[in-house]
């Protein structure tokens, strides 16, 4: 199974639950929004930076991935309309210590690392978030900025029209309209087609 296909997987087990149509139609609302509008709260190293780690949680592969997505604008307008002061600054926070954690691991900034030590930073950030979603709920603390990071991208990008369209193949209206067709199946056709 390859990591696109794994993260199709966990994103369905784990965000249809979420994903209600409220849900889904907030996300497709929190695009349009960022079509028409600069960034509000992340400064460009800063949206570097999300974009960066998107598109190494969901990269480019026979589909378009995150970046293509714009899932940064999408978290940009979350961040901006629907975030607590409380909830933007620790997901700054999150931002600012990814490149505190790249400075000690290999001497620069997270968008300045190789793609091998951007993987490497994150897979230990991802271990970090498994070890907190197993511990008990009471004892677990505030989330890790790399939990919410993967939501906020999978959520982001599935509600995109790349993720909807060309990753899901999400038709709003699929198929064919074919009225008065009985329940049990095609009635046969009538003397004068009706």
């Amino acid at each position: 199974m390859d990591r696109r296909t794994a993260l199709r997987a966990l994103a369905g087990a784990a965000a249809v639950p979420l994903l209600t149509p409220d849900l889904h139609a907030l996300g497709r609302s929190v695009h349009a929004a960022a079509l028409h509008r600069a960034k509000q709260v992340l400064d460009p190293h800063q949206d570097a930076t999300v974009t960066a780690i998107s598109d190494l949680i969901i990269p480019a592969t026979d589909t378009p991935g995150a970046k293509a997505a714009k899932v940064c604008d999408f978290v940009d307008v979350l961040l901006t309309d629907w975030y607590e002061p409380k909830e933007r600054d620790a997901l700054l926070a999150g931002i600012a210590d990814v490149d505190a954690r790249a400075h000690t691991a290999f001497g620069k900034d997270f968008v300045d690392g190789t793609p091998a030590q951007q993987t490497a930073l994150l897979t230990l950030l991802d271990e970090e978030s498994v070890s907190w979603h197993d511990m008990p709920k009471a004892s677990r603390g505030a989330e890790p900025f790399y939990h919410k990071m993967k939501w906020l991208t999978l959520y982001g990008y599935y509600t995109s029209e790349i993720g909807a369209e060309q990753e899901d193949h999400f038709e709003i209206i699929p198929g064919a309209y074919r009225a008065c067709i009985p329940v049990h199946g095609p009635a046969a056709p009538t003397p004068g087609g009706m």
